[in-house]
């Protein structure tokens, strides 16, 4: 995935318990798919929300707040892109989308030449030619509780058995 990615770190209790489910199985691929699966459904919720994984409202796009429409949803075309990747040993969640990384993590994109960067204004439909434009962060990634609390449950039936902190073993 070129554009951007997710790395579950930072989470230490639910990847502690993560942790300890897989080491009790031998099928991990099933597990991380399905974890995979409800984090793409979530990450995708997001951009119906149209907030962060913090809960917090993404900046409104220029776009937006000059002909309507949702922030980062004109062509759809980026969170149709959310898709994940299972292996024996983890979950990838992301997308290949170039221009998703600025989006998530906001930044400046800098003209390359003297000519600047040149695109198609709001409202008038003039271009507008700028040597720098900042983008403001519209995190899409990352882990909410709710998606902490579906990681737990989604391992813990995987084992057949409940979230007790791996008193019960289940395969």
């Amino acid at each position: 995935m070129a554009g951007a990615r997710m790395e579950l770190t930072g989470r230490e209790e639910t990847l502690a318990f993560l942790s300890r489910t897989i080491e009790r199985t031998d099928d991990k691929r099933g597990l991380f798919d399905a974890i995979g699966a409800s984090l793409v459904v979530s990450t995708q919720k997001r951009f119906e929300d149209e907030t962060d994984p913090e809960g917090n409202p993404w900046p409104a796009s220029l776009r937006a707040l000059t002909v309507g429409g949702r922030t980062l949803t004109d062509t759809a075309r980026l969170v149709q892109s959310i898709t994940h990747e299972a292996t024996e040993s983890s979950v990838a969640v992301g997308t290949n989308e170039i221009h998703a990384a600025i989006h998530q993590m906001g930044g400046a994109i800098r003209a390359k030449t003297s000519k600047g960067l040149r695109f198609r204004g709001l409202g008038n439909g003039g271009w507008i030619t700028k040597q720098e434009v900042t983008i403001p962060q519209r995190a899409f990634l990352g882990l909410d509780q709710d998606d902490e609390a579906e990681i737990r449950a989604l391992s813990a039936d995987w084992l057949g058995a409940e979230d007790d902190g791996g008193a019960n073993a289940g395969r």
